[in-house]
């Protein structure tokens, strides 16, 4: 019988599709992955920000990954907006009991609005219980500087930041770089496991359309995972892909603050509209 690649979101949903489980399952079945999902959060959320957070009861949470993990299994688990301890908790008693590979965390805190959507209590859980089942962390500049608690401001301080984290217990540390800003934009992995320094570089792209960036990232870098490709392999993917889907998105108008990426450039180009084209004969 075949088998899936099949991917775990563990994440808020966002009502306009464009981040949270649903840019998450958006990027798994683009890249050839069967999504599943495990709701934490519902968001009423448009491209202009977050109108408010609904948080899913705890024990409703570790249900779902009952469900899921005990049934299905996960080839890669990508986790997104947590949002409190008690989640936090749900998340890694169940993690802990079923343990699947490849967690890919996300420290999700704020969104790209500014609203919060981790509170401040819980990033100490966020390090002490999740971080040491990842074997990435995906945390943009603002979001390490949390972690590390101290401001991050250039490319070498990035470096010493990423090292910080990956003694709190993942397996690698990829410390996103565009909040620099310049004309490329230099993400930064530390592969604890090798003690060794692996920089990403990729053009930056002017548009708006930049919604749900992160969560694709770490989603795409998953699904690479899951297909049994080494963490540097997955993540020089990621970067390809989402580079793309940032391209291929920019040319569309969606509402009136940050539109989403083009998830699915490489099966349905820009202007398609769905109809077959027949050839001339």
């Amino acid at each position: 019988m075949l088998k899936y690649h099949n991917v775990l979101t563990i994440a808020g949903s966002d009502s306009s599709g464009g981040a949270g489980i649903q840019a998450d399952l958006k990027t798994f079945s683009a890249l050839g992955c069967y999504g599943m999902s495990v709701v934490t959060a519902l968001t009423a959320q448009n491209t202009r920000g977050v109108v408010s957070v609904h948080p899913v009861p705890p024990a409703f949470i570790e249900d779902q990954l009952e469900a899921v993990l005990k049934d299905l299994g996960a080839s890669a688990v990508k986790i997104g907006m947590l949002y409190s301890v008690e989640i936090i908790g749900a998340v890694a008693r169940q993690l802990k009991k079923y343990s699947p590979e490849n967690i890919v965390l996300d420290p999700v805190m704020i969104a790209q609005s500014g609203d919060k959507l981790l509170q401040d209590d819980a990033v100490d859980a966020l390090k002490e219980l999740l971080m040491p089942l990842s074997v990435v962390v995906t945390p943009n500049i603002p979001e390490a500087s949390v972690l590390v608690n101290h401001h991050i401001s250039t490319f070498a301080d990035m470096h010493g930041a990423a090292q910080e984290l990956s003694s709190l217990g993942s397996g690698g540390v990829l410390l996103k770089g565009g909040h620099l800003g310049g004309d490329e934009s230099f993400d930064l992995l530390y592969d604890c496991r090798k003690d060794q320094f692996i920089t990403y570089k990729a053009r930056r792209i002017k548009t708006g359309n930049n919604h749900g960036t992160g969560c694709t990232l770490s989603s795409a870098i998953a699904a690479y995972l899951a297909k049994g490709m080494s963490l540097d392999d997955s993540i020089r993917k990621a970067k390809v892909y989402v580079t793309g889907a940032i391209e291929a998105g920019r040319g569309y108008k969606m509402g009136g603050g940050h539109g989403p990426l083009h998830h699915f450039y490489q099966l349905w180009p820009p202007g398609y509209d769905g109809t077959e084209t027949k050839s001339k004969t």
